[in-house]
């Protein structure tokens, strides 16, 4: 296997026993010929008696003339799909790889057989799918690589799939494992997310995307009970994590509004629900910054939202602001406990959360209509929500910031160069100064994989317009001052993002600090540096634009 970048992250499988007290193990740990770390995760089965976990796993080969662990190095970067007893840590392969310049995806059915194998040719995109027979019963071809399968259908007897269309429109197909017509499936519900049996892998139903997030499941008792659990939470924003078969006891997630984050314990035949865990005990209910959804409309007419905090304690009159993009850009903010919109909203500052066109909030549409707008409708779309909030007198547009990270470190860096005036400063984590720059990285990523080239040309547009919107190419003309802060071990954006903004922002003599978060990743996932990151921004944001 020849690397396609300079640094990988690999996710690593721990399978930890129930009341034992240990830590568990690491999957493939102790497995010479196999790399300890997995590549996706296909469910836990029950076969026999005897519980099974599914991975994929990366096949070491042995070099000629050695026999130690070391000896062992890359074949080929294709999974092999691996099943590991939990008891007694074990391992058996069950399938073999893609074929060179193909991805492979497979489906694990109740009995823990394949039930369904997806290969997808990374160049052309054609794909198929084949059934538990090896027969193919669906195929087709999508040149960005945007056709997978979803899961297994009602009772397991079909795959769901879905395929976009030339605009970028996801459509979903079922098909039955014998063969068959594909049929459309559920195209006329906007579904936020599908709900599928954690022990068979079956569809069990799906909670829909509009504005009562409604569960529906196959078994009417048991849309009926969720209702009815949504009912008691419906003043928080909540999740039912999960439930027992019989849906009698439902763990519920829930934060917002007076609630830093609970877990509760849900038990339908009693009729009750007991908190049993805070997940940040510290923070008490009127420490919660109150949250709320504004609805605005962007200058072009779009109409779209946001999420609002502001800060505990004070008039919502004429407030310094804090606009914070999330990143993704294709994900959204919802009306939750957000760790980092309270630490800005504790310090005296209304946070605005746009969801700016391309968030996946709404409708496929609305999504789409963020394709080829980095820098540009995007962009203005979190100032058109600043004059949203100037307008009703809840903030002073002359005493706002913007703030985000990936994505949104991109729109905080966009904010004072490709916009100017608007902001008093900006802080950029893990962000992407150079789009150019970001699509040579993800295309050499991929193995320069025909469908991700065509997948990114789609969401960025024309090549020939990407200078225009970079930073990077625009730091001259930087109106504020920039914080840049970023992971030195940063694989999703590189780390090099923030150092030649720094350099570019230095040439132009403009005002910027870069804070390098050692050992840090894309995710801020230690705990130390996500704290450095926290006291770095709220100092550099309180300095250029002070609460009071």
């Amino acid at each position: 296997m020849n690397f396609t970048t300079d640094l990988h992250e690999f996710s690593v499988g721990r399978i930890i026993p129930v009341n034992s007290g240990t830590s568990g193990d690491v999957v493939f740990a102790n497995r010479r010929e196999l790399l300890d770390a997995i590549f996706g995760y296909y469910g836990k089965r029950q076969v026999n008696g005897r519980w099974y976990a599914y991975f994929g796993a990366m096949v070491l080969k042995r070099n000629p003339g050695t026999n130690s662990r070391t000896s062992f190095g890359f074949d080929h970067g294709r999974p092999f799909l691996y099943r590991v007893d939990v008891t007694d840590m074990s391992v058996e392969k069950i399938k073999g790889p893609a074929r060179e310049g193909q991805s492979r995806d497979w489906l694990v059915g109740a009995e823990g057989d394949v039930a369904a194998t997806f290969d997808i040719d990374n160049e052309s995109g054609r794909w198929t799918i084949q059934g538990p027979d090896g027969n193919a019963i669906a195929e087709g071809r999508q040149e960005s690589g945007r056709a997978g399968m979803v899961g297994l259908g009602y009772g397991g007897q079909s795959v769901i799939y879905s395929q976009a269309d030339a605009d970028g429109t996801n459509t979903w197909y079922d098909v039955s494992l014998a063969g068959g017509p594909a049929e459309l499936f559920l195209d006329e519900v906007d579904v936020d997310r599908l709900y599928f049996d954690r022990l068979t892998g079956h569809l069990t139903g799906y909670l829909r995307g509009d504005g009562n997030k409604v569960a529906v499941f196959k078994d009417p008792a048991k849309s009926k009970t969720a209702k009815d659990v949504r009912a008691a939470f419906s003043h928080l924003d909540m999740r039912m994590m999960e439930w027992t078969s019989d849906f009698g006891r439902v763990l519920v997630r829930t934060s917002g509004n007076q609630d830093s984050g609970t877990w509760f314990k849900v038990d339908l035949r009693e009729k009750k629900a007991d908190a049993f865990a805070y997940e940040r005990m510290a923070i008490g209910p009127n420490e919660v910054g109150a949250i709320s959804t504004v609805d605005y409309v962007a200058s072009d007419g779009l109409e779209m939202d946001g999420i609002l905090t502001l800060p505990p304690g004070r008039e919502p009159n004429n407030l310094p602001v804090v606009m914070l993009p999330h990143g993704g850009p294709h994900s959204h903010d919802t009306a939750s406990f957000h760790w980092w919109a309270q630490a800005f909203a504790s310090r005296g500052y209304a946070v605005f959360q746009p969801n700016f066109r391309g968030s996946t909030n709404r409708n496929q549409a609305f999504r789409r209509a963020g394709y080829g707008e980095w820098g540009r409708a995007m962009q203005t779309d979190i100032s058109d929500g600043l004059a949203k909030l100037a307008q009703a007198g809840i903030v002073d547009p002359k005493r706002a910031c913007i703030v985000g990270a990936s994505y949104g470190g991109y729109a905080a860096l966009a904010g004072v160069t490709l916009q100017q005036d608007i902001y008093r400063c900006a802080v950029a984590v893990a962000p992407v100064s150079d789009i150019r720059k970001m699509y040579y990285e993800d295309v050499r990523a991929s193995g320069r994989d025909r469908t991700t080239e065509k997948s990114l040309e789609l969401q960025l547009g024309p090549q020939e317009r990407w200078d225009e919107v970079s930073p990077w190419k625009n730091a001259a003309k930087a109106s504020a001052p920039v914080m840049l802060i970023h992971g030195r071990d940063d694989t999703v954006v590189p780390y090099v993002h923030s150092h030649r903004m720094a350099d570019a922002l230095k040439d132009a003599k403009k005002p910027y600090v870069l804070v390098p978060l050692e050992g840090e990743d894309h995710w801020l996932s230690l705990s130390s540096t996500r704290k450095q990151m926290l006291e770095a921004a709220v100092g550099f944001v309180e300095k250029h634009n002070p609460a009071d």
